[in-house]
């Protein structure tokens, strides 16, 4: 995530598409200091350089881009000091800065950059003011008064940052549907602190990933956040499941149920193997769907090592088993204990059905809720 974040720190931009496949950007230099300026293209994680202008005597310069989509580019003296741009094709990008490029500029023709400058602007100047209260704690920090002055700057530092996160929702929330909205996803404070940092907010990750998927389904930052997201969701409740067995240390996350045979198998013994814990109904229709589909993956999977465990949910056994035979569902299906207290279900905050969990062969949880076309692609990355 920070790799992704660096890259598109100092400016982005984007908004629909236009017929024309050629972009351009010209730019005028206040304080000419160095002969030639550079634009790249940011690939992701790694900004590729595509092209260099020549600086005029009058600090002027001009690039002409062939693209057919909406693109990062940076254009820069130096890796650490650079702007950044959110092109798309048919854009008359005009650019004046002074030599600090990323701190001191005009952008237009370009609406999307334009937005980005607002967002960049804005996280200049709270920097400034946390550096600037910063330096006023420390001085402080000396004096004979600081029990009384330093909670007041300490809640001053937090009203700051706070007042940043808000901007950032605002922008998100206004700004769905632009690729620029993943500038004000991945802003950080400083090096250890991303603005937007609290579990909470994946939400707005969400929701402009399920935007951009539809505006931008073809990007590849559409694709790099959506994966970020599932990541960071799949992190987020490994963190929860161990923190629900570390707070409740007699509860083992283990399920030891009994088949359809009436064989008791505990899902620790399947260590060795991708397993896929599953949560499902014969009631479901949902989930009959999802055990068809399971069946061919099934099929493709087992023999390389991979498993299902499925714990059913339904109050009436012949239920579960009518629909276990009729399906010829070929794995591991157990049944709670008791259906009427399901104590795994709970265990693992299952909320809705058909619910699962994927375990690596070391028993670690590597992903939950992958359904359909997901897991399929997940199963494929593991088994490749």
């Amino acid at each position: 995530m920070k790799k992704f974040l660096l890259l598109l720190i100092p400016v982005l931009v984007i908004t629909g598409c236009k017929n024309k496949g050629i972009f351009t950007v010209e730019g005028t230099v206040g304080e000419k200091k160095q002969d030639h300026i550079y634009l790249k293209r940011v690939d992701i994680d790694t900004p590729v350089t595509i092209d260099s202008a020549k600086i005029g005597k009058n600090g002027t310069f001009r690039f002409r881009v062939k693209t057919t989509e909406a693109d990062f580019y940076q254009i820069s003296y130096s890796p650490d000091d650079f702007i950044t741009l959110l092109a798309e094709p048919g854009e008359k990008i005009k650019l004046a800065f002074t030599n600090n490029l990323s701190h001191d500029y005009t952008v237009s023709g370009s609406p999307g950059s334009e937005q980005i400058r607002e967002l960049d602007l804005k996280l200049l100047k709270t920097k400034h003011s946390l550096d600037s209260l910063n330096s006023l704690y420390v001085k402080a920090s000396k004096e004979p008064d600081f029990d009384k002055k330093g909670p007041a700057l300490e809640q001053e530092y937090l009203r700051l940052k706070e007042d940043q996160r808000k901007f950032n929702i605002a922008f998100v929330l206004k700004n769905m549907r632009s690729l620029a909205a993943i500038k004000a996803l991945y802003q950080m404070i400083d090096d250890q602190t991303y603005v937007l940092n609290t579990s909470r907010d994946l939400q707005y990750m969400k929701i402009v990933s399920d935007s951009l998927k539809v505006y931008y389904p073809d990007s590849k930052h559409t694709k790099a956040l959506t994966s970020d997201f599932n990541n960071q969701m799949n992190r987020l409740y490994t963190r929860r499941i161990m923190a629900m067995a570390n707070s409740a240390p007699e509860v083992s996350l283990d399920p030891d149920l009994k088949d359809v045979n009436g064989k008791r198998i505990k899902l620790s013994s399947l260590k060795g193997k991708y397993v896929l814990l599953s949560f499902w109904s014969a009631d479901s229709r949902d989930c009959i769907t999802e055990n068809l589909q399971l069946k061919s993956l099934y099929k493709t999977y087992s023999k390389r090592g991979f498993e299902i465990y499925q714990i059913n949910l339904d109050t009436d056994e012949s239920k579960w088993r009518n629909a276990v035979s009729f399906d010829e569902l070929p794995w591991i299906n157990t049944r709670e204990d008791d259906p009427s207290n399901p104590v795994n279900a709970k265990y693992y905050n299952v909320r809705s059905l058909p619910a699962n969990f994927l375990y690596d062969r070391e028993g670690l949880l590597i992903g939950n809720n992958l359904h359909g076309r997901n897991l399929q692609i997940k199963l494929e990355q593991l088994f490749k």
